[in-house]
């Protein structure tokens, strides 16, 4: 589904508000990813990345670190968020809300669930999209986290956000 712009932008969005709008792919979250995060923040807490101390821990192994599952929501998007005709150009604007709910262990596998809440014109030639994201465990009972994300949307012609 491609998202229109434009009138057509606010009509689809009031028709499409609340409705989900897209699925990712399955991210497998593995040790290596974790340990690669955590070299990169420099987060090597015993949870993430100590399995013999982790397995003795609250949740029986290591666990990715919450912003490692947030910052997949970039991954996700590829295959999960629609495009958005005339979109030269789709920048992360932030987040509203983010709430992690459950650890997601090492080895399983992610995907999100992109619902779309409402899509706002800004200045000429932008549209700042809001998105409810859901990020599933495979097998799980609930999300790992869920988060209110803001993608601001770039077009060549000012007439696309009018």
């Amino acid at each position: 589904m491609t998202v229109p712009l434009g009138d057509a932008t606010a009509k689809a969005t009031a028709k499409q508000a609340q409705e989900p709008v897209g699925v990712s792919d399955w991210i497998t979250v593995d040790q290596q990813r974790i340990d690669g995060f955590a070299d990169i923040t420099e987060d090597h807490q015993f949870l993430h990345v100590d399995v013999e101390a982790a397995r003795r821990g609250p949740f029986g192994g290591t666990i990715a670190h919450g912003f490692l599952s947030l910052s997949l929501l970039s991954r996700m998007a590829e295959t999960g968020r629609p495009p958005i005709a005339g979109a030269t150009a789709l920048v992360n604007y932030g987040f509203d809300r983010v709430r992690f709910l459950t650890p997601v262990a090492a080895g399983s596998r992610v995907r999100a669930r992109f619902t779309l809440v409402k899509a706002t014109p800004r200045a000429a030639g932008q549209v700042l999209f809001q998105y409810r994201v859901e990020v599933e465990i495979e097998g799980g009972e609930r999300p790992a986290l869920i988060a209110d994300w803001l993608v601001l949307a770039l077009f060549d012609s000012k007439e696309n956000a009018e």
